[in-house]
């Protein structure tokens, strides 16, 4: 999915002409804290309304200010992993988007983003979660989705995250079944720690019944 799949059809472009009240306006409205400013097809920047109300000029225009414009933005042909990179590491709540020839396209917000990203990463498809924890030495794609693939699941999605300063790592996975039961005895079985699990309250209460069950075998060995 690419950015210029991912453009707002509501969120307007404020013009220098606009006064600051108009924008602190249409923020509220559109429950976002920045807005584009554009001249025909030139991004200028965005402004905040914490620049708005810094500046004092809810009631001027904005081009009677001389403003220091923060200007990022992706190019609409970028990945949403590239999105939701720059709107994350910059804190903004919409992410301008222009073609390569630096005209403006419109705006993709953080609400937008986290939906069309749901459906991406088959975040709303019926399946449970678990998360595996382990060395980054460790890690193995391939045997991780054997393990899955054994047990007559799929892998929907897959995520890594490292710790910082370590060589640990945590890898989520979504599978195409609310019952991991199997899954979870296969993963220990090959003596991958698991970090948590998300399922159905009856699936977990059938694994810890199971987990007892096998307890109690063990013991009386």
């Amino acid at each position: 999915m690419l950015a210029k799949d991912l453009i707002s059809d509501v969120i307007p472009s404020l013009r220098t002409s606009d006064s600051g009240q108009k924008a602190l306006y249409w923020m509220d409205i559109f429950r976002i804290s920045h807005l584009p400013i554009v001249n025909n097809e030139d991004f200028l920047g965005l402004i905040s309304d914490k620049d708005i109300y810094d500046a004092n000029m809810a009631d001027e225009p904005i081009g009677n200010h001389n403003l220091s414009l923060f200007s990022p933005f992706v190019t609409e042909n970028q990945h949403i992993y590239e999105v939701i990179e720059l709107a994350s590491r910059l804190t903004l709540s919409v992410i301008p988007v222009l073609d390569y020839n630096n005209r403006y396209k419109g705006v993709v917000t953080n609400t937008d983003l986290i939906h069309h990203f749901a459906d991406y990463a088959a975040l709303k498809e019926p399946g449970a979660i678990i998360v595996l924890d382990m060395s980054i030495h460790d890690y193995s794609m391939s045997q991780i989705a054997q393990i899955v693939e054994s047990n007559d699941a799929k892998i929907l999605s897959m995520y890594i995250s490292s710790h910082t300063a370590t060589t640990r790592m945590e890898v989520t996975l979504k599978i195409n079944r609310n019952d991991l039961t199997s899954i979870i005895q296969t993963f220990t079985r090959y003596n991958y720690t698991i970090h948590s699990t998300f399922m159905d309250h009856d699936d977990m209460d059938s694994l810890y019944e199971n987990r007892y069950d096998m307890f109690m075998k063990y013991l009386s060995i």
